[in-house]
Formats: structure tokens, sequence, C-alpha cells
């Protein structure tokens, strides 16, 4: 009995390695992603924007491989206790992921419309900063969760603010520059949308931060983030956005 529970715990281990290396590598196509759908739009590249919308099928791949292969360990293997905690949060990191990839994709078609109008002061590149903080929060919420680490993934979480502060003082550059010059209304009614979808990756990345945590140690942050997002609050500011649906 002792050797055949062995043997069950040996071949959870491998099915759970496989997966997390899934995991590992559909959060590097969606860093890359990020990057690519933001500077895409700072170059006013078309080529590379479709790239990006080309890209997001393979994230949905891993995404369902992930799944298929997480209900097949818990069909054979009857994880219980911490091993099934480990499945739940792959499951909900995939499920994180697969949305951040998402909004890059939605990032890279609103760039295809972009291009065909005049840009708008050095709005692209503050995006694109804006992006380059929520790829290293994800870089470090998947490191966290390599390493176990809850000590980054609350430091992940935390840095959501900032994300969130970029976005208001971008939401009140956008107002200025469209009460300038009506021109630029259509342009920065974009960029609105693509500023709101990247603080929206910041949000899944902080989910993911948090099933770090839970994993770690069983409970989920105390408290709920105070978001600094403040236009969230009035939905004829901030209408939602599906990322699905563009």
């Amino acid at each position: 009995m002792h050797e055949l529970s062995e043997h069950i715990s040996s071949a959870f281990d491998r099915d759970l390695e496989e997966i997390q290396a899934q995991i590992m590598k559909m959060g590097g196509l969606v860093e890359a992603s990020i990057m690519q759908a933001a500077k895409s739009l700072e170059a006013r590249d078309e080529e590379q924007a479709e790239v990006v919308r080309k890209g997001d099928e393979a994230i949905d791949a891993l995404e369902e491989l992930i799944n298929d292969e997480a209900a097949r360990v818990i069909a054979l293997r009857a994880p219980t206790a911490i091993d099934l905690r480990v499945i739940l949060a792959v499951l909900k990191i995939s499920a994180n992921l697969e949305r951040i990839g998402d909004y890059s994709k939605n990032m890279a078609k609103r760039t295809s419309v972009l291009v065909q109008l005049p840009a708008v002061g050095g709005t692209a590149s503050a995006l694109r900063r804006m992006a380059r903080e929520v790829e290293l929060m994800l870089k470090d919420a998947l490191d966290a969760y390599i390493q176990r680490d809850t000590a980054l993934a609350m430091d992940v979480i935390e840095r959501d603010n900032d994300v969130d502060n970029m976005y208001n003082t971008l939401f009140r550059e956008f107002l200025t520059f469209m009460l300038e010059d009506p021109r630029n209304i259509t342009a920065c009614m974009h960029l609105h949308f693509i500023a709101k979808n990247i603080e929206r990756m910041g949000d899944h990345v902080t989910a993911i931060a948090e099933q770090v945590v839970f994993l770690t140690t069983g409970e989920m942050p105390d408290e709920a983030r105070s978001k600094a997002d403040r236009t969230s609050r009035d939905a004829s500011l901030a209408p939602d956005m599906d990322a699905h649906g563009d």
C-alpha cells in the first residue's frame, strides 16, 4: 500500500510539473503579447499589431490544453488538500492569463484604427510605459507562483495601485486633448479604451498574485485592495468593456 501511495504521488508530481511548464509557457507568450501590442501602438506599426492579434490563438490553445490536463489529473489522481489547491490555482491562473491576452489583442485591434488618425501628443509612449509596468508585474507574479513566494505576490498586488494611478493621469490627459481640439476626440476615445484595457490587465495580474497567496497560505489576502482607478466609480466615464468583444 505504501509503494502504491508513493507511485500515485510521483505520478501526480510529474503531471503537475508538466502543467506548470505549460503555465510558464503561456505566461511568456502573454508577457510578449503585452509589450508587442504596446510597441506596435507607439511605432504605429500595423504589421506588428497583426502579429499580436494572430498570436492570441496560441495563448487560447494553451489555456485549453491546461484545462484539459488539469481535468485529467483531477479525474485520475483525485487530489486532496494542498494538491487540489494547486490544481485549482492553476486553472484560475490560466484563465487570468487568457483574459490578459485578450486585452492585448484588443489593443492591437485599436492600433489598426489609430494608425489612420493623427497622433495625439506623447500618449502612445505613456501607454507603453504603463504596459511595461503590467508586464513586469506579470513576470513577478509568475515567479512568485513558481517559487511559492508570498512576499513577492503581495508586492505585485500593491504595485497595481501604480498602474491605476498611471491610468488616472492618462484619463485626465485624454480629456484635456479632446477639449483643446475636437479633432482629437476619436483618437482619444480609442486611446482611452487601450488605457482601460491595460488597467484591467493589471487587475488580472493582481488576481494571479492573489492565487499565489492562497496557494501558499490557504487564505486569500486579508483585505480587498482599494482601487486607485477613480474613473471606475462613474459608469459614464468608464464604460464596461468585455475583452472578448470589441
